[in-house]
């Protein structure tokens, strides 16, 4: 439906979820640059390959910086 969110805002998270996610993807981003794969940092860090594989693809591209939360999400936004 055009004009709806599909999630609530911040994907239903608290700020200390959003937290505890951004700790995940900074691992995520250790074991890449120690050559881990995508389907071994999922197994490890108990998240789906998707998330590990789109993860990658984002480290590659910017570093661990570019798996850093970037906040909240504003009401509206999306």
């Amino acid at each position: 439906m055009p004009g709806t969110m599909r999630y609530p805002e911040s994907g239903g998270l608290s700020a200390e979820g959003r937290a505890r996610r951004e700790v995940v993807r900074l691992q995520a981003a250790q074991l890449f640059a120690q050559d881990a794969s995508p389907v071994q940092v999922a197994h490890r860090l108990r998240v789906s390959t998707k998330s590990a594989y789109q993860w990658r693809r984002r480290w590659r591209a910017g570093g661990q910086a570019a798996l850093a939360s970037a906040g909240p999400v504003a009401a509206g936004a999306g």
